[in-house]
């Protein structure tokens, strides 16, 4: 599907990432499972940098007055901001397993 208005302020879909199975024995391992998930990490982190990079770069030219349509900002500013706050819930649900993890009895 193509919507012109927002292919012109540079936005591009999301497509998530997959995991790679081995090809003989159909599974993923647990050290290839452990890195792709680390990869995802530094993926998730770069793109959000990435996203915040272009809404600060469009909040100095608006301040400049270098900024042709204010919208391209408003649009970049909400999806910087919407990008944090995701990845500070997906963070803070992370930690909030692990800590589970830890109060579980051994044995």
């Amino acid at each position: 599907m193509s919507v012109s208005g927002i292919e012109a302020v540079g936005f591009q879909p999301y497509v998530a990432p997959q995991l790679s199975t081995d090809a003989v024995t159909g599974t993923t391992g647990a050290s290839g499972a452990s890195s792709a998930f680390g990869d995802l990490l530094v993926d998730g982190l770069d793109r959000l940098e990435a996203v915040q990079d272009k809404s600060d770069k469009l909040a100095v030219q608006a301040a400049t007055g270098d900024l042709n349509d204010m919208h391209d900002y408003t649009v970049a500013a909400t999806e910087a901001s919407v990008t944090a706050q995701l990845t500070v819930a997906v963070r803070n649900r992370a930690l909030e397993a692990f800590n589970e993890i830890m109060r579980m009895p051994i044995g």
